[in-house]
Parts: structure tokens; sequence; C-alpha cells
């Protein structure tokens, strides 16, 4: 049995290609703004949400509405932008502490760099 960590997100192709589109254009605008340092851009498309590794990722209920949580991640090391979804509970954690405490980072982005960067390295040694 495969295991959760290899499949495709919960979302539709429809979503993919927007999520990849909106990917697109964030690395354009930071190939503008930051120029060589921007290398390229990779779609983290695993099933489980980066930041807790437990729940699906994909859409959420975001004030009444559906949505997608599409982010942005600059790997520097790498110059590559990562581009992510979360899980509605992670989602709404993050904008709830935004609320309180504008432009301040949460221990839950400490995590989700570091496990973007590993899934990216093993995307890498894949390629192998």
């Amino acid at each position: 049995m495969p295991s959760k960590r290899n499949r495709q997100p919960k979302t539709t192709d429809t979503n993919s290609t927007t999520a990849e589109g909106v990917l697109k254009l964030m690395y354009e605008q930071g190939k503008a703004q930051f120029g060589s340092a921007m290398k390229g851009f990779w779609l983290y498309t695993d099933d489980l949400c980066p930041a807790c590794l437990k729940n699906s990722a994909g859409e959420v209920n975001f004030q009444g509405e559906k949505a997608l949580s599409i982010n942005g991640f600059m790997y520097r090391e790498r110059g590559i932008l990562i581009g992510y979804f979360l899980c509605e509970i992670c989602t709404l954690f993050i904008h709830e502490h935004a609320q309180k405490h504008p432009y301040q980072e949460t221990p839950l982005h400490t995590k989700i760099e570091t496990n973007l960067k590993e899934a990216y390295q093993r995307h890498l040694s894949s390629l192998n």
C-alpha cells in the first residue's frame, strides 16, 4: 500500500493547475525583486500538511467560504521558492496568531520550513 506521504493533495486538477499558476506568479515577482537569487520554484504535493504532518492539506473553510491556503517559502540556500498547501487547522492557527501578533512568526513556521526543506531534499534525491 503506498504511503500517504507520496499521494497528491486532495485538490482537483484545476486547483493544482491554479496553484502552480499562482506559484509561478509569485516566482516571477520574486525574480523581478531579487534577480539571480531566485533559481526556480517547486510545488510541495504531499497529501499531509507540512506544518502538522497529520492532516490532509488542501481545501479549507475560511470565513465561511471554501479556499485553498497556498503559501510560499523561499528556501534561500537553494534559491527555490516552495509552494505548499496547509490544512484547515494550521491555516486557522496561523491566521489567528497573525491577527494578535502581526508580522511575527510562530514555532509552526519553523516546523513548516524544516519539513519543506526535507521534502525538497527527498524530491531531489528521487530524481537521481
